[in-house]
């Protein structure tokens, strides 16, 4: 968002600056209590972590990102700003709620990712991967290609990204230390 905000502005992407991240493996600790509802057979990955970024406007962004949240995936947007707020329920996608009385109604149906059980109310998706945008990446992908334009979400974006993920997990290895992006 930050990098279409810059681009629309000013004609440049605003670019993450700096970058502190913590780590975890909260379901490898030796005083975690196994309650048997989530999954912990992972391997030499986190199951916890926080980001926290400055962007070369000043402005920050945080993240959080963890497999230890009950009830399905949670992944939202939340932008706050000096004359709005909005929240964006990426997944699950609040559009249609579903109550059931019975884990059997919905047996042989496909709810919506990683939920724990279908009995009680959900959020099913009618259509994920539409919701999800992945149609609409095709789309522009090909576009791209027959129009001979680069992708809206193009290569310095995906540089940007897989930078903002490296940086992370190098503060996350220097303790939560703030890190430097690199120039490109």
């Amino acid at each position: 968002m930050k990098h279409a905000e810059g681009e629309s502005r000013n004609g440049v992407p605003i670019r993450p600056a700096t970058v502190s991240a913590r780590t975890h493996e909260i379901t490898r600790l030796k005083s975690y209590r196994d309650e048997g509802f989530l999954r912990t057979v992972y391997e030499d990955v986190e199951d916890y972590a926080q980001i926290h970024l400055k962007f070369s406007d000043g402005t920050v962004a945080d993240i959080f990102a963890s497999d230890l949240v009950l009830g399905g995936v949670q992944n939202s947007l939340e932008v706050i700003c000096n004359n709005h707020r909005t929240r964006c329920n990426l997944n699950p996608i609040n559009a249609l709620e579903t109550y059931s009385a019975s884990e059997d109604r919905f047996k042989d149906v496909y709810v919506v990712e990683k939920i724990g059980t279908k009995q009680g109310w959900s959020h099913p998706a009618p259509d994920e991967s539409w919701q999800h945008g992945y149609p609409q990446e095709f789309q522009d992908f090909m576009e791209s290609i027959w129009h001979d334009r680069e992708p809206l979400s193009g290569i310095a974006l995906a540089r940007e990204t897989t930078a903002v993920i490296y940086s992370s997990y190098v503060s996350a290895e220097l303790g939560g230390a703030e890190t430097r992006m690199p120039e490109f």
